[in-house]
């Protein structure tokens, strides 16, 4: 027995994602309702909303398909080249909305200010990336720059470099985030250690080195809550 699937223009109208967006506004809408818009059709077997929940399920929600390559989402039956192109223009636009957010102002209070604010970014790059985030008197990010990419160890990391934005700005403090590529950001003996050098460095440049987050898949860890590199 064939599964039936009408098409949208079969639904009722509140059951439709654009008519639901346009009356209620785009937070009341679930993520495959709002990847049904991007995506616009379905197959001839499958409407847009059925597309759009199977594709999130088979990438593992939007982070998932954030991740996925263009070649991946291509082969993935429904989708194709124009709705691949549609779909990832979508996704980075979100990215870049979210990288921006730093530089307004923004105030840190506690770790997990710093996380709402770098998380959606870093918890998806593919490998190691280590940045500063400068802070005024005031705790106002001034900027995040971007020390390293690749691997974070102690081997690597020069204290010049890690400091050299927050001397040219003349920041009181600043907080390092680095993330973990593999999803965990349980914190590593090397992890530790860069904390410790990069601590006692900010000490003798009067640079307050406030935390060291480690940025995992949809989580965090603090090494000052931890009590790890900070002395």
């Amino acid at each position: 027995m064939v599964e039936y699937h009408p098409r949208i223009k079969e639904l009722p109208i509140c059951e439709r994602p654009r008519e639901r967006l346009r009356e209620s506004g785009p937070a009341s809408l679930s993520n495959t309702e709002l990847l049904a818009i991007i995506l616009r059709t379905g197959t001839a077997s499958e409407n847009v909303l059925g597309l759009g929940a199977r594709v999130l399920v088979r990438f593992g929600g939007l982070a998932g398909l954030a991740r996925a390559s263009f070649g991946e989402l291509c082969a993935e039956r429904g989708l194709g080249q124009a709705k691949t192109a549609q779909l990832k223009a979508a996704l980075e636009l979100g990215r870049r909305l979210v990288s921006t957010q730093p530089v307004e102002r923004a105030v840190v209070r506690s770790p997990q200010d710093v996380a709402n604010l770098l998380m959606a970014d870093m918890g998806l790059l593919d490998q190691e990336h280590l940045r500063i985030v400068l802070l005024n008197t005031k705790n106002q990010v001034i900027s995040v720059p971007e020390v390293y990419r690749g691997s974070v160890s102690t081997s690597l990391i020069r204290v010049s470099e890690v400091f050299r934005e927050a001397v040219r700005e003349n920041c009181p403090a600043i907080i390092v985030v680095h993330n973990h590529p593999s999803g965990d950001p349980t914190p590593s003996q090397e992890d530790v250690q860069v904390t410790e050098q990069i601590v006692q460095a900010g000490r003798l440049l009067d640079i307050e080195v406030l935390d060291h987050l480690i940025i995992g898949q949809q989580r965090y860890v603090s090494l000052k809550e931890r009590g790890l590199g900070f002395k």
